[in-house]
């Protein structure tokens, strides 16, 4: 196969799936360094890229009311002239686009009804969850002659924050009242709804067990749309509430600043984990959103999964059981004590 001079890295989906695809950028490079290597991607999730010395150019797809739109985004990619396309995500109507923009290597999966729309397929279940998806990303670069060990310690994310959002969040939680020095607890209560999540009502204990504790700053983030659901952790002084405050590059260097990251399954759970910051995770055993496909891609975790004794988990059997309502946060407040060193 004759080396890719321009590669297009397609992910036009949601903060965690971006970030999960980072590492492919620099596998490619450190291949074919003379390469160009392009990302397609909602707008959304460009602070994601920003700063990434392997990323040569970034095209926001074109959208309308949260769709992508098709004859905008194929003029725009055609223009381009890549010979080569890895599709992470694929949709028909991405597929479609990449076919019909004449780009020679069309890398995508081979079990969806228009995977004939790719020329160059890779047979990966990902429902079953047999690897992480970091793994499965990584492993659509085989299709260009790139293989790799897929080992935690040695994938980096080369995320970014700038100098001015660094900057801007310490004024930001000088602000609210945060007293430098004390260690910085994040909760994320939402999630974007694809995973089963740990009762609200355990994470506002959670919350009360760790503002309990001396010289400890616990922040509360969350979108625009989940403002209601966060002022419900306001539960001491201690918790200072920044949801729908943060754009994503100042997300980006909060989460970088702080010590402890804790959520259910989300985007901003994968940053943290880029930033090698410590994370508490809260996942089902549904296969297709457990720890193992989507858990935090680093060393430096410890997950929390239901206790009752099931098998071929699904949805409807979580809500039955109420599965997520067995995970103890007693032992989660010990492991919190325990990674911010304080008995």
């Amino acid at each position: 196969m004759k080396p890719p001079q321009k590669i297009l890295l397609v992910r036009t989906d949601r903060i965690g799936d971006v970030v999960l695809s980072l590492p492919m950028a620099e596998l490619v490079k450190k291949k074919y360094p003379q390469s160009e290597v392009s990302y397609l991607i909602r707008e959304y999730t460009v602070a994601l890229l920003e700063g990434n010395q392997f990323i040569d150019k970034v095209i926001i797809a074109e959208e309308s009311n949260d769709e992508i739109l098709f004859t905008n985004n194929l003029q725009k990619i055609k223009s381009e002239k890549f010979d080569t396309c890895i599709v992470i995500n694929p949709t028909l109507k991405i597929a479609l686009i990449m076919f019909l923009a004449g780009i020679k290597n069309r890398i995508g999966t081979g079990y969806r009804w228009y995977s004939f729309l790719f020329n160059k397929k890779v047979y990966e279940h990902r429902k079953y969850g047999d690897k992480h998806e970091l793994e499965y990303n990584i492993n659509l670069l085989g299709q260009i002659g790139i293989e790799t060990a897929n080992t935690a310690d040695e994938i980096k994310f080369n995320l970014t924050a700038s100098e001015n959002s660094l900057h801007e969040i310490d004024s930001l939680l000088l602000e609210k009242g945060y007293k430098p020095g004390n260690k910085i607890v994040i909760i994320h209560p939402g999630s974007g709804g694809s995973s089963v999540d740990l009762p609200k009502e355990k994470l506002i204990q959670l919350t009360k067990l760790i503002s309990s504790l001396d010289e400890v700053t616990i922040i509360i983030t969350g979108s625009k749309n989940e403002i209601e659901l966060c002022k419900e952790f306001e539960v001491s002084d201690s918790v200072k509430n920044f949801a729908g405050q943060l754009d994503l590059n100042l997300l980006k260097a909060l989460i970088k600043k702080s010590n402890l990251f804790i959520s259910n399954s989300t985007g901003p759970m994968h940053i943290a984990a880029a930033y090698d910051v410590f994370v508490l995770g809260f996942f089902p055993k549904i296969a297709a959103c457990s720890q193992n496909r989507w858990g935090p891609y680093t060393v430096n975790r410890t997950i929390f999964v239901p206790t009752i004794d099931c098998v071929n988990c699904t949805r409807k059997q979580c809500a039955k059981l109420d599965c997520m309502n067995s995970i103890d946060i007693g032992k989660v407040f010990d492991e919190t004590r325990r990674v911010l060193k304080i008995k």
